[in-house]
């Protein structure tokens, strides 16, 4: 069985994670998936997603912190949208996650979350979560 659905994300600053797994969470109970593979992608190229820690809020601001030394926002880039850094943020980060489904839950380390990386914000985003199993 296949399942798909989108979640809508409203981000409040150029760079920005949000925690999107209690959203994936409430999906996976709605549908009728047990066991399987969740993929979860952005529908974006400013913005990426990933698995990561989820008790120390540290952790994220170190993630934009070193993101930014490593690709600083410039004017010497070509592209002239002037968001050239998020889009290669974007594509070290990746763009999608996947996560096994077990008993209808994701199958997470205790301390993992899934996040949603924006950083050409702040905008109107949207993910999907794609559903496989049984």
């Amino acid at each position: 069985m296949v399942k798909q659905s989108q979640i809508s994300i409203n981000t409040e600053r150029r760079s920005q994670w949000v925690d999107i797994t209690h959203d994936i969470r409430r999906i996976i109970s709605q549908s009728g998936i047990k066991n399987g593979i969740c993929n979860v992608a952005s529908l974006h190229t400013t913005a990426g997603l990933t698995v990561n820690e989820n008790a120390d809020p540290d952790v994220g601001l170190d993630f934009f912190d070193k993101l930014s030394r490593l690709v600083p926002r410039e004017p010497a880039f070509r592209h002239m949208e002037g968001n050239s850094d998020s889009h290669i943020k974007a594509a070290l980060v990746g763009l999608s996650v996947q996560v096994p489904v077990t008993d209808c839950d994701l199958l997470l380390g205790t301390w993992q979350s899934i996040y949603f990386c924006e950083f050409d914000g702040p905008r109107e985003r949207s993910v999907t979560v794609t559903l496989i199993g049984e």
